[in-house]
C-alpha cells in the first residue's frame, strides 16, 4: 500500500480527503486485501497439510509401528456402554488355549527322587522301598553355574609297543591360546548380535553365570572371530542368490557409519535371508546383490529403483498400496475420501481370500473369486480414475499402467502379495542400530550384515544359530575345508 497515505484513516481525516485521493486509498486496499486472501488460503491449505501429516501412522504411511504416537486426552472420559450380552475378555491366554510347555520339553537331563524323610504320624524315618504312588513334574532349570572352568591337561606318553612317544590332541571344544571354549564364544555372538547386549553387560552376565571375569578387549576379539569365520558362508550364500530363486523380497533400511547414512539391503525368503551393506539406494546395489538380470520374481516396495529392474516379473506389496489409499481418506480433495475407501476395501477383498487360499490351497474357488475381483477392480478403475484429483489420479494411474505387478499374485498365488518377508527381517536389524546407533567403520558395517545373515538366515532354517558360529569356529581355528553352509538343504 502507498506509504504517503495518512495512517489514521478516521472519519474526519477521510472528510479533508479529495475524491481522487480516496479512490487511491480504496484500489490500494483492494489490493492488500486481495494479497492477505491468497496468503490466508495458503495458510490453510498448509494446517490442512500439517494436520494430515499430524495424523499419520503405521496404517497411512510407512512409518514403523514403533513410531505411532498415542495421542490421550487430558479430560477423563466416560466409560463405554457394555452390551449386556457381551463379555468382557481378558488379556493373556484365552480358555482352551494349548500352552507349548504343557506337553513337556521333550527330554530329562536329571532324574531328581523325592522321597519323605519324617513320618508326620509317629516321626519314624523308616519308609518301605517301593513308592505307593509316584507324581511327576518337569521344570527347565538354571543350574548354579551354567558356566564352568575347565582345565584341559593333554598328555604325551610313550607308546609300551613301539616307544612311540606321542601327544594327545586337544578337545575339539576349544582353540588353544584361546579363553573362552567354542561353545561359550558361539552363544557370546549370539547374545551380542540377536540379543543386542552391549560388552559392558556381556561381562555382567559371564559374571552372574559363572563368577567369570574377562576382559572387554576378549569380548571384542571374539566377535571379531566370528566374523571371520562366517565370512565364507556368506560369499557361498551370496553367490548362490544371484542364481535363479523363485522368489525373493527385496528391501533396505537407512544405516549411520560415522553419522554418514548408508544403506542396508536385504534378500530374503522363506529358506534365507542376506544383509548387504551398500553406499547407496541405487539400481547399481541392486544389481550387485541380484545380478544385472534377474530371472525370478520380485518382491517389493513401489520405490523406482525396483520400477525399471530386468527381473522375470515383479510384485510390489499391497499393505504399502493400501496405506496409500488410507493417507488418501484423510487428505481434502474431491471424491478422494470414495475413492480411498473403494480400494482400501477391494485391497482387503484380496488380502482375505489369499489368506484363505493359502490355508486351503483350493484353486478351484480361489480362481472363481479372481475372475470376479478382476472385473470389479476394472470397472472401480473406470469409474474414478477420470475423477480423481492429483493424488489419487497417480495412484489410480499406478494401478493401471503396472497392473501386472500389483496383481501378480492374483495368477500366480504361490507368491505372497506383500513384502513381509524383507520387511520382518530388518526390523531385527533396525533394533540392532537403535541399540548401537550405527557402525563406526564401512568394514564393521559389513560385519553386522554378515552376522545378520546368519542369524537370520538360522532361523528361517529352524537350526541353531549357537551351534553354526561353533562349527565355523571351529573350521576357522583348524582351517578346515569342511565349513557350515547357510545354503537351504532342499
Amino acid at each position: 500500500m502507498n506509504q504517503n497515505l495518512p495512517q489514521d484513516l478516521d472519519r474526519e481525516s477521510l472528510n479533508q480527503l479529495s475524491k481522487e485521493e480516496l479512490v487511491e486509498i480504496i484500489i490500494e486496499q483492494g489490493k492488500a486485501i486481495c494479497e492477505l486472501q491468497k496468503t490466508i488460503l495458503k495458510l490453510q491449505q498448509e494446517v490442512e497439510r500439517l494436520k494430515v501429516s499430524r495424523n499419520l501412522d503405521s496404517s497411512t504411511s510407512s512409518k514403523p509401528p514403533s513410531g505411532d504416537i498415542l495421542k490421550k486426552s487430558e479430560n477423563k472420559k466416560a466409560p463405554l456402554e457394555e452390551e449386556p450380552n457381551q463379555s468382557k475378555r481378558k488379556p493373556g491366554g484365552q480358555p482352551g488355549h494349548t500352552g507349548k510347555t504343557r506337553k513337556g520339553f521333550g527330554r530329562v537331563d536329571r532324574y531328581e527322587i523325592l522321597r519323605p524323610t519324617e513320618c508326620a504320624c509317629c516321626g519314624q524315618k523308616a519308609f518301605a522301598t517301593v513308592a505307593v504312588k509316584i507324581e511327576k513334574q518337569s521344570v527347565a532349570q538354571l543350574v548354579e553355574r551354567p558356566i564352568e572352568i575347565v582345565e584341559y591337561q593333554r598328555q604325551t606318553c610313550v607308546c609300551e609297543c613301539c616307544g612311540n612317544v606321542q601327544t594327545a590332541s586337544w578337545s575339539p571344544d576349544i582353540v588353544p591360546g584361546q579363553d573362552l571354549a567354542v561353545r561359550l564364544q558361539a552363544f557370546l555372538g549370539w547374545v551380542n548380535n540377536y540379543a543386542h547386549m552391549p560388552y559392558e553387560k556381556q561381562q555382567e552376565m559371564l559374571w552372574e553365570l559363572g563368577q567369570v571375569e574377562i576382559g572387554l578387549g576378549t569380548i571384542v576379539a571374539t566377535n571379531e572371530r566370528i566374523t571371520q569365520a562366517i565370512e565364507p558362508s556368506i560369499i557361498e550364500l551370496s553367490s548362490w542368490v544371484k542364481q535363479t530363486q523363485p522368489n525373493v523380497h527385496v528391501d533396505e533400511t537407512p544405516w549411520s557409519v560415522k553419522g554418514i547414512k548408508e544403506w542396508l539391503w536385504v534378500v530374503a525368503n522363506s529358506d534365507f535371508c542376506l544383509f548387504t551393506a551398500a553406499d547407496t539406494r541405487s539400481r547399481s546395489e541392486l544389481s550387485a546383490i541380484l545380478g544385472t538380470e534377474y530371472t525370478g520374481v520380485l518382491s517389493s516396495d513401489d520405490f523406482s529403483v525396483y520400477n525399471g529392474y530386468p527381473a522375470f516379473a515383479q510384485q510390489k506389496c499391497l499393505a504399502h498400496l493400501r496405506r496409500h489409499f488410507k493417507k488418501l481418506i484423510i487428505l481434502p480433495g474431491l471424491h478422494n475420501q470414495a475413492i480411498g475407501e473403494t480400494f482400501v476395501n477391494l485391497i482387503d477383498e484380496a488380502f482375505s481370500n489369499y489368506a484363505r487360499w493359502f490355508e486351503t490351497l483350493d484353486s478351484s474357488s480361489y480362481n472363481d473369486w479372481v475372475n470376479q475381483f478382476k472385473a470389479k477392480l476394472h470397472s472401480s478403475l473406470n469409474q474414478w480414475i477420470d475423477k480423481a484429483g492429483a493424488t489419487a489420479g497417480q495412484l489410480l494411474r499406478s494401478l493401471r499402467d503396472k497392473a501386472s505387478q500389483w496383481w501378480y499374485f492374483l495368477d500366480h498365488p504361490e507368491v505372497p502379495p506383500d513384502n513381509n518377508q524383507a520387511e520382518r527381517s530388518l526390523r531385527l536389524a533396525v533394533t540392532k542400530r537403535k541399540v548401537s546407533g550405527g557402525s563406526r567403520s564401512m568394514e564393521r558395517f559389513q560385519h553386522t550384515a554378515n552376522l545378520l545373515t546368519v542369524v537370520q538366515t538360522c532361523r528361517r532354517q529352524a537350526r541353531s544359530v549357537i551351534d553354526f558360529f561353533a562349527q565355523a569356529l571351529i573350521a576357522n581355528s583348524s582351517n578346515s575345508l569342511s565349513r557350515p553352509s547357510l545354503l537351504p538343504q532342499y
